[in-house]
């Protein structure tokens, strides 16, 4: 039995969807896929919760001294072989695995497990992040935190849906249309970042505690779980100073269609710039003006 919830559309979704006359376009392949990114994200989070909180896997550490478990590796393998048997012409990137090259104009680009630190302490708050391009483009995208049991997934043009199981209740959770805060001022907002020292490492101190100094209140809760609270409004801004693509190409498409703002912290929409941030819309060019100084600056280790 499946450790996750199973989060499924309403019934009429598909129908409701490809009534509106500005997406009517939308091959069905995209359809295909969307679904199947939530059978991903459901797959990805059952393999880490067999792990969690267990003794059952053995902490590695890779060249840049990141962590990495048998529970990484095992949730992006299950995945990419999911992947491989029902879109086997799609290209797949991955934290653990690297790139398959493909054939179509689709690549998957996955981190089953996005904040290994929290996920090796027993915190709840490491995500699942499935995302796929199209094209170069973030078109799909799913957040799912396993041992809190919520999700949000979006596609572009297709809004942004959040659905979350109450208590240890795991059976079908119905998604329902989520969005951004309305929250005007970061003076009355909560900012948000994975790790605070990251900052440093982008010679960036002074744009955290300048953003620190703004927010009404500053926590650590970041990664995956930090943007999927800025999508469904419990936060106002998220800043990382330094990620990867396969960190944020899932999350891309959930702040832009839950109504937010997502970009480099050169204000460029570009998964791969090394450093992004996301808001509910409001807040984005104050944080900008903050972080665009910052943005041509080396990782200093």
């Amino acid at each position: 039995m499946p450790l996750f919830p199973r989060f499924q559309f309403p019934r009429s979704w598909r129908h409701d969807f490809t009534e509106r006359s500005d997406v009517r376009q939308i091959p069905e392949e995209l359809f295909d896929r969307i679904e199947f990114a939530l059978e991903l994200a459901s797959l990805a989070s059952d393999v880490s919760l067999r792990f969690y909180r267990t003794e059952d896997y053995r902490v590695e550490r890779k060249s840049d001294r990141s962590p990495v478990t048998a529970a990484d590796k095992e949730a992006e393998k299950a995945v990419r072989e999911a992947v491989e048997r029902r879109f086997p012409s799609d290209a797949i990137l991955g934290e653990e695995f690297g790139s398959a090259t493909g054939t179509s104009d689709y690549e998957w680009i996955i981190d089953p497990i996005d904040g290994t630190k929290s996920f090796i302490s027993g915190v709840p708050l490491y995500s699942t992040l499935v995302g796929m391009t199209f094209r170069g483009q973030p078109s799909i995208g799913v957040i799912a935190i396993p041992a809190l049991g919520e999700l949000c997934i979006a596609w572009m043009g297709g809004g942004a849906w959040y659905g979350a199981s109450k208590g240890f209740d795991r059976d079908d959770v119905e998604l329902r249309s989520c969005s951004v805060s309305k929250v005007d001022s970061l003076a009355d907002g909560l900012f948000l970042t994975s790790q605070v020292d990251n900052f440093e490492r982008r010679q960036a101190e002074s744009a955290y505690r300048a953003l620190e100094k703004e927010a009404y209140v500053t926590r650590s809760w970041g990664d995956g779980y930090g943007y999927l609270l800025v999508a469904t409004g419990r936060a106002e801004l998220m800043v990382d100073p330094i990620v990867n693509p396969w960190d944020i190409a899932a999350v891309a498409p959930v702040i832009l269609e839950a109504g937010g703002k997502f970009s480099s912290w050169s204000g460029a929409m570009d998964i791969r710039a090394g450093h992004c941030f996301a808001s509910n819309g409001r807040v984005h060019e104050a944080a900008l003006q903050v972080l665009k100084p910052y943005a041509s600056r080396n990782i200093v280790d």
